[in-house]
């Protein structure tokens, strides 16, 4: 299986990728344990401000 997490930063104010980006991965991290990882799942990555910025998703 492959584990893939991508984030579009042109979706994101150039002024706060850096923060926005930190804040996406500990939001994922932190919410790990909530996934079971299993082929096929995925779900969408918001910034601070709920747009859609990227998506994780488990593949063959």
């Amino acid at each position: 299986m492959k584990f893939t997490l991508e984030v579009d930063l042109d979706q994101i104010d150039p002024e706060r990728r850096e923060t926005e980006l930190g804040r996406i991965l500990r939001y994922w991290a932190g919410n790990l344990q909530h996934y079971a990882l299993e082929r096929g799942d995925r779900a969408e990555l918001a910034d601070s401000e709920y747009r859609t910025v990227g998506e994780w998703r488990i593949t063959a």
